[in-house]
């Protein structure tokens, strides 16, 4: 019958793999508008989209009892987009400050702790899922910092990175090593275990 959004968890990316599984066009990505468009009349309820969504935030409908009961749970959600859209570890960069191109790494390096994101677009995550920055370095001094980085095949071949997103660390200006591949929001300890065990 319908497919619905949950537009308080959905980060509304072009790479949305709800998008990309949809037999008619009923999900589509409005270039002008930079959104994701929902054309009802031409959803056949088939449920590949809401299958492909790895965070919950598309539904289908069967009845119109199913798309009133969806409607309602989205609009009492009491999760906000302010929550939603915070930079994050293998996520889509928000903020230009977490970005900066290689030719700045070397600069951007401190005298203490510094966190190097390197990715490629096709590497990204959903939001959701993904752990915040603030997360990751909340236990961490106070100078230290954290960039966002696209890897080119110098950057790559530099430190050896086989598996994009890649968390370079470094400490007073050196290197001392890289976590590879993406770490979602219950994977977080792990993580943060790797950090401290290269620190």
């Amino acid at each position: 019958m319908a497919v619905l959004r949950n537009y308080k968890i959905c980060d509304n990316a072009k790479e949305c793999g709800g998008i990309a599984v949809c037999p008619t066009g009923a999900l589509s990505w409005n270039e002008e508008k930079e959104t994701i468009e929902i054309d009802n009349d031409k959803c056949i309820s088939c449920g590949a989209c809401e299958s492909h969504c790895p965070i919950g935030a598309l539904k289908v409908a069967y009845t119109e009892e199913e798309y009133k009961k969806i409607n309602e749970e989205i609009e009492n959600d009491p999760r906000t987009t302010k929550d939603l859209f915070v930079d994050r570890y293998g996520a889509t960069p928000l903020s230009e400050f977490f970005i900066i191109t290689e030719e700045e790494l070397e600069k951007k390096l401190g005298e203490s702790i510094t966190l190097i994101e390197a990715y490629e677009e096709d590497t990204i995550e959903c939001l959701i899922k993904s752990i915040p920055i603030k997360e990751i370095t909340s236990n961490m001094p106070k100078d230290t910092k954290y960039f966002k980085m696209e890897a080119s095949s110098l950057t790559k071949e530099k430190y050896n990175i086989n598996i994009l997103p890649s968390l370079l660390i470094f400490n007073n200006k050196k290197f001392k090593g890289k976590i590879e591949g993406y770490y979602n929001t219950d994977q977080k300890q792990e993580l943060l275990d790797q950090i401290n065990n290269i620190l």
